[in-house]
């Protein structure tokens, strides 16, 4: 059974504001943004954003994340080592809280970002409703993956006295943050409407 789409039925959607218009209108009338059945550059966009993204997620795990000094002792923590010390702290909860959302979100988001720019570009057989439901994940959970960061500003924040104890952020929270919004600039570059052209294409056969 061939899915019944907005361009079938001679409409287009704004992706910005929702109204639909008849297809080949190039201006919403409602919000004034340009309009297009589908966005032919989506995927050139998507990866590079996603590129970007993870080329900046590399130093975000090999630099420190925090930089403790205590009684002008240094001490520098990755995600991973800071992770490993909260465990052996028996911080159990906060470090799953924290490797859960500075590593299972950002490569999760990884893989799911670059399986659907991948499976779109061919004939792929799977229900537009479950890779549409992948997608939306992928752009809620992209909230959450600032959390490591939010925490590394607050300790900032209230962990200053002067040559007692500092803790100051290290390069890896830069890279982090930036990975994080490359990474949501990426989701929010994937043109869905495509996940159901290749399901026509199948139907079609």
């Amino acid at each position: 059974m061939t899915a019944w789409t907005a361009r079938d039925a001679g409409l287009v959607g704004c992706r910005h504001c929702t109204q639909v218009s008849p297809l080949g209108t190039e201006i919403c009338p409602r919000c004034g943004g340009g309009l297009s059945s589908r966005d032919r550059t989506s995927l050139q966009r998507v990866w590079a954003w996603a590129l970007v993204g993870v080329l900046f997620y590399i130093p975000a795990n090999v630099y420190p994340m925090l930089i403790t000094s205590t009684v002008g002792r240094a001490q520098e923590s990755t995600i991973v080592g800071g992770v490993i010390e909260l465990f052996q702290h028996g911080a159990w909860g906060v470090a799953s809280i924290v490797f859960f959302a500075s590593v299972i979100i950002p490569v999760g988001k990884f893989v799911a970002i670059g399986y659907l720019a991948w499976i779109v570009r061919r004939p792929h057989g799977h229900s537009p409703g479950q890779l549409l439901h992948l997608f939306e994940v992928v752009e809620w959970i992209g909230r959450w993956s600032m959390i490591d960061v939010f925490v590394v500003a607050i300790l900032v924040a209230l962990v200053q006295f002067d040559l007692l104890a500092t803790i100051n952020p290290g390069i890896a929270a830069v890279c982090f943050a930036l990975s994080v919004v490359f990474t949501m600039l990426s989701a929010l570059s994937f043109d869905s409407r495509a996940l159901w052209d290749q399901i026509e294409a199948i139907s079609d056969e």
